[in-house]
């Protein structure tokens, strides 16, 4: 008969499991709500054996936000295979995906939670907006931007963040209507800034024309044109 005895965990291995618990309760409830004897409770340990690897809730929380950025920048990882249009739509699919099965979780990570204004948690959004900004430009195939691409690629992460956390506040748009309406939304950024620079425009003419009948970006352009006729 087998004895039960506990296997004992190494410490990068204990941290490691702490960390996942942490960000399994921060999925389902705001940090500020997670007590350490939670935690604890979750992982099949005492509370001051938590303490023994993290000194206390802030350390244990950072660690899990940088688990957690570090998981939501991959999620702007794309082949860059296909018109920018399929592309940035399955990157949306992946981003919405995050944030509906982490909302506190993405909540407490872009509004600071229980660590609001600490320089760790604001270098890690700063890292996850830096990574998705880095991608878009990768699937442009920008290596220095103009100015007024920077802004229109800054603004359109920007855009996915609010949308995402006024879309947890009750999840009253379909959320796969909200990820096409995100690729809608950077073309349509970039169509703006097309009509004030011919660089811009020439960029903006390249992504078209990659565009296939049927593609995001292509019902985008349907989408206008039936009001205008009409």
């Amino acid at each position: 008969m087998s004895t039960g005895v506990r296997r004992r965990m190494g410490v990068e291995e204990r941290r490691r499991q702490l960390i996942g618990v942490a960000l399994e309760l921060f999925s389902r409830r705001s940090p500020d709500e997670v007590s350490i004897d939670e935690i604890a409770s979750a992982a099949g340990i005492s509370r001051p054996l938590v303490y023994h690897y993290f000194p206390g809730k802030l350390s244990l929380y950072e660690a899990a936000l940088r688990r957690a950025s570090d998981d939501l920048a991959g999620r702007f990882e794309e082949p860059r295979e296909g018109p920018l249009g399929a592309r940035l739509l399955r990157v949306m699919h992946r981003y919405f995906a995050f944030v509906d099965e982490h909302g506190p979780g993405f909540s407490a990570l872009m509004r600071g939670g229980p660590a609001v204004g600490s320089s760790t948690t604001n270098a890690l959004v700063d890292s996850v907006r830096q990574a998705a900004y880095v991608q878009v430009l990768s699937h442009l195939d920008v290596e220095e931007p103009p100015a007024r691409l920077e802004l229109v690629v800054r603004s359109w992460i920007s855009l996915a963040e609010s949308t995402a956390l006024i879309w947890l506040d009750g999840r009253r748009v379909p959320r796969g209507e909200l990820e096409v309406q995100l690729v809608y939304d950077f073309a349509a950024l970039l169509a703006v800034s097309a009509s004030f620079d011919e660089e811009m425009g020439a960029l903006l003419g390249r992504v078209l024309a990659e565009e296939p009948p049927g593609g995001p970006l292509d019902a985008l352009i349907a989408r206008i044109a039936g009001p205008a006729a009409a």
